[in-house]
């Protein structure tokens, strides 16, 4: 998906999680669906749902991303290295800022079936999730098994951000604010390194063609 898309979505989505924060009808029916899915919860979705929950946090994404940018550095792709550690930490702070000026109460004890920390709004985990599939998918979107890879990608942030309500630690539009911060601060780094690469380029061929002269 091309970046001024991604950053299309994530502003559409982050405006319309930011004004339901203020009306009561969208605050009723992320209560709805709150609890719809609390007492609908089947065995095999619940274990997956808490699975998620722990393979979704911070420190298993650092973990991940780490592994991932010593296999790029071995191949010496250097601007990946940057695209992933900028987005990973950069979206984190973002959301962790925004989490401590909003302040949302988190959905009620009776519903969570996982222990949660800080407050509701936005969904950290849906800010990983949303991150590493965009990352999925900018970096091997080129590869003959691209398709593959956006398919993971797009499974995996979607189940994510389902089962954060699921499991009763978030509303949805906790979710649809984190799955957009996540895109447009992937959006926005891989513009700037874009850019800065086209620069460099420029400047090579620039210093190329004087010496030529």
């Amino acid at each position: 998906m091309p970046y001024t898309y991604l950053f299309i979505l994530g502003c559409i989505g982050f405006s319309i999680s930011c004004i339901g924060l203020n009306i009561s009808y969208i605050q009723q029916l992320d209560h709805t669906i709150l609890h719809w899915m609390s007492v609908h919860r089947i065995d095999f979705l619940s274990h997956v749902a808490v699975t998620l929950s722990y393979l979704g946090g911070l420190p298993v994404m650092l973990f991940l991303c780490g592994l991932w940018c010593l296999q790029q550095a071995y191949v010496k792709k250097y601007v990946n290295i940057a695209l992933i550690s900028l987005s990973l930490l950069g979206a984190s702070a973002v959301g962790w800022v925004l989490k401590y000026y909003i302040h949302r109460p988190r959905p009620e004890a009776m519903y969570q079936m996982v222990q949660t920390y800080g407050a509701s709004f936005p969904s950290a985990h849906s800010i990983y999730a949303a991150v590493l599939a965009c990352l999925i998918i900018f970096i091997f979107y080129r590869q003959t098994q691209a398709k593959l890879f956006i398919i993971f990608a797009c499974v995996w942030w979607l189940s994510m951000g389902f089962s954060r309500v699921y499991v009763g630690a978030h509303f949805p539009t906790d979710v649809l604010a984190g799955w957009s911060i996540g895109f447009l601060w992937v959006a926005l780094i891989w513009r700037l390194l874009l850019r800065h690469m086209l620069n460099m380029n420029k400047l090579f061929l620039d210093k190329n063609l004087n010496e030529v002269e």
